[in-house]
């Protein structure tokens, strides 16, 4: 049985935040449109959408995880906050693996050595969530 190699990034236990620009980029959707997105992004991805961090109180808030320096290349519409490099300090919280995260969870399970969303994919769906009459341009 072989187990799954996960990013340094990734905490043992709990919860950490981390730097956004460095190990990952950032895209956060709130609520409803987060979950939508996340749906079609799995439906098109046959399950496996690469890393998505989702807080499970408040504002509901959906991270989608995409390569550092990747977030540069979209214009990201209103409703969608990137989490890139920036000249700015921009933290994300990342959940363990396995075990008790509370407040965040993983919703396709932790990512492994190298996977990410892909930028190109995520921000067509965004666009169509949340711009659709630019996304039809």
């Amino acid at each position: 049985m072989t187990s799954k190699k996960h990013p340094d990034w990734v905490p043992d236990a709990g919860h950490q935040l981390h730097l956004t620009g460095i190990h990952f980029d950032a895209i956060r959707l709130r609520g409803i449109r987060g979950e939508a997105v996340l749906q079609h992004l799995a439906t098109l991805t046959e399950g496996a959408p690469g890393p998505v961090v989702r807080e499970m109180s408040g504002a509901r808030w959906t991270y989608f995880l995409i390569p550092p320096g990747a977030s540069d290349g979209y214009d990201w519409p209103p409703g969608a906050k990137c989490f890139g490099p920036a000249t700015r300090d921009e933290w994300v919280g990342i959940p363990a693996a396995d075990g008790n995260t509370y407040p965040l969870s993983w919703r396709c399970g932790a990512p492994e050595e190298d996977e990410f969303v892909d930028p190109e994919l995520l921000h067509g769906l965004v666009m169509a969530q949340l711009a659709p009459e630019a996304a039809e341009e």
